[in-house]
């Protein structure tokens, strides 16, 4: 290994493996001593075993822009994220705060509404959010559940410290590439998990299904769940194929229900089959035409009614969306200390308001600092990192900005940590985030690890795959105490 990372540099970032250039940390100890025995050859013979093991998986992923051609094997860094216990024990807690605050400013939000009374939230900001939903108001979801998962990225900074960079709660994507990543590197590495106290994923599939049954009407004794996607043209089609499977339920598109007397059924060979619980990947536009957008094909009309009704389940429900909007995100420290009297324990990024005088200007003075979001965009798009930009980049999100502040907020760069990727023919530092995914059932339950996204560009803090970035299995260690339980050499099937 040391000739595959002698330009290894650490610079100004946290770098997760090493805490100097020839020093890995004590829990990339034994993983470093492996990677020491293999010669460039083994290692990109491995790569390429890799590469090969998702392509006949199929584990893949779309990019609408791309002229190029849209279906993409996704890129998969065979060197591992390692987490020690303590980190994430620290991790979990935050997150378990941070869930349980979010379901309870969902619930008034859409209820009371004391927090906007009260002066926390502005009115404003809740009513002019794309997501929120006023025909929800006064709704109680099943088992008053008003989030059900969370994808909530983070990030370290160069003192290491963990950060929120965003919470994902309407259809959040990518749990089914953690999966796949750890099967693919115990058929490329059959050796090297086994060394290591690494706790298994595979159970998150079984947890997912748990969620979903706990919501399912009480009186049902059977409940039937399916997967609602928009179909085969969706970026995430693999994933809600995959889902699916794993789970043991039904794929569905939104021409295969139907509803009648305000009961959800789906159309079978047999017959109508009723439906109890739909796990939806499709848009609360998109859901109900009768309802939302008059023009949608991919929904079921008649589907919030039945809802309403309570003879059916929605995963996630419609408008939980208002609580991920990027600008709402900068009140979520401040909801956590309203409901919880808590103090966040895993910190919001430095966050700027476009809608704040003070801080619009403070934006325009400083675009070629500033990292600029559009607040209902994701997968990377809409978004302006100042010190990459070229002057017509920044004149024009300043046009953007000027014309619609509540559409923007901005944030300082900041400097991701790194984490050593296989690049070409060497080993270099590329910039990560983390993605945990976090169900809220009968429980808060957390998939230890989640999607650690990964840069594969040199320089680039964009981990976005659509643009250009990959990922990594995610191992986080068990405590000395913990058993850790021996993962089957396949997921759920």
């Amino acid at each position: 290994m040391p000739d595959l990372i002698q330009s290894y540099t650490i610079d100004q970032f946290f770098d997760e493996m090493f805490a100097s250039a020839d020093t890995p940390r004590p829990h990339y100890q034994a993983l470093f001593e492996r990677f020491r025995t293999m010669d460039r050859a083994e290692l990109l013979q491995k790569q390429i075993i890799a590469d090969q093991a998702f392509l006949r998986r199929g584990v893949t992923f779309t990019v609408y822009s791309d002229d190029q051609g849209t279906e993409r094997i996704f890129p998969f860094d065979l060197i591992p994220r390692i987490i020690p216990h303590e980190e994430w024990e620290l991790l979990e807690r935050g997150l378990t705060q941070r869930m349980v605050a979010l379901n309870l400013f969902l619930q008034d939000l859409y209820h009371d509404q004391k927090i906007v009374k009260e002066g926390i939230v502005p009115r404003e900001m809740v009513q002019t959010s794309r997501h929120f939903r006023p025909e929800m108001i006064g709704f109680h979801p099943p088992r008053d559940r008003y989030v059900h998962i969370n994808g909530t990225d983070l990030i370290r900074d160069p003192s290491g410290q963990y950060q929120v960079l965003e919470d994902n709660l309407r259809t959040p994507s990518g749990v089914s590439y953690v999966l796949e990543n750890r099967q693919v590197l115990k058929r490329v590495f059959p050796n090297l998990i086994g060394a290591h106290p690494v706790r298994p994923v595979e159970q998150y599939c079984y947890d997912l299904l748990d969620t979903l049954l706990y919501l399912a009407p009480e009186h049902v004794p059977e409940p039937n769940v399916v997967l609602l996607t928009p179909g085969v043209y969706n970026s995430a089609y693999f994933e809600h194929t995959f889902l699916a499977r794993q789970m043991g339920v039904e794929i569905v598109e939104g021409s295969d229900l139907i509803v009648r007397d305000d009961r959800v059924y789906v159309r079978t060979t047999r017959g109508l089959s009723p439906v109890h619980v739909i796990y939806r990947r499709i848009d609360d536009d998109f859901l109900d035409p009768t309802v939302f957008r008059k023009d949608s094909l991919l929904g079921v009309p008649g589907l919030v009614n039945a809802y309403r009704k309570g003879n059916v389940a929605l995963c996630n429900p419609i408008g939980t969306g208002v609580a991920d909007d990027k600008a709402m995100y900068y009140y979520i420290p401040a909801v956590i200390k309203f409901y919880l009297g808590e103090e966040p324990i895993l910190p919001n990024v430095e966050t700027y308001l476009s809608t704040t005088p003070r801080d619009l200007a403070f934006i325009l003075e400083n675009l070629e600092k500033l990292v600029v979001k559009s607040v209902n965009e994701a997968g990377g798009y809409g978004m302006l990192i100042g010190p990459h930009a070229t002057k017509a980049e920044v004149e024009d999100f300043r046009g953007k900005i000027k014309a619609n502040p509540r559409n923007f907020i901005a944030q300082p760069v900041i400097g991701l940590s790194t984490c050593p990727a296989v690049c070409e023919e060497r080993i270099e530092p590329r910039h990560i985030d983390l993605r945990p995914y976090i169900l809220n059932g009968e429980s808060v339950k957390i998939m230890p690890g989640g999607l650690t996204r990964v840069a594969l560009r040199k320089g680039s803090l964009v981990v976005n795959s659509s643009q250009g970035g990959g990922s990594k299995d995610t191992w986080v260690l068990a405590s000395p105490a913990e058993p850790v339980p021996t993962e089957t050499s396949e997921a759920i099937v």
